[in-house]
């Protein structure tokens, strides 16, 4: 797993194309019974007005119970609620999933604990990676 600090963002590499990622972790949403909000097929969006894109979908995901407490405690979280999860490509045969640590989230929000590690770990474990 690749974390980057300055952005704040956790790259994990899947070893399958960027669909198959995408429906593992719809899948994995509903067992868990996440909201799944949308997926948002950025490739499909270029290719409607013209443009190429690489493989990349967008998933707007999260739990209204737990998310709606935590922003009514910390307002400005709301910025990042729900969660995402970028699928994309970098070159055929090389796919990544990006979260936003939540390291970044505790430290941007001044929240005092690291909130939605299990997503982390959820997907990491999914894809075989390690956090």
């Amino acid at each position: 797993m690749a974390t980057d600090s300055s952005s704040g963002m956790i790259n994990l590499p899947s070893p399958w194309s960027v669909r198959e990622t995408a429906d593992r972790i719809e899948a994995v949403l509903a067992a868990k019974k996440i909201k799944l909000f949308a997926r948002i097929d950025q490739t499909a969006e270029a290719a409607a007005v013209g443009l190429k894109l690489r493989p990349t979908v967008l998933l707007i995901f999260g739990d209204p119970g737990k998310g709606t407490p935590l922003m009514e405690s910390y307002p400005s979280l709301a910025i990042d609620l729900p969660l995402k999860a970028l699928i994309w490509e970098a070159k055929p045969g090389e796919v990544y999933l990006s979260l936003t640590s939540p390291e970044f989230l505790q430290k941007r929000h001044q929240l005092p604990f690291a909130p939605f590690s299990e997503v982390v770990q959820l997907f990491a474990g999914l894809l075989g990676a390690s956090p």
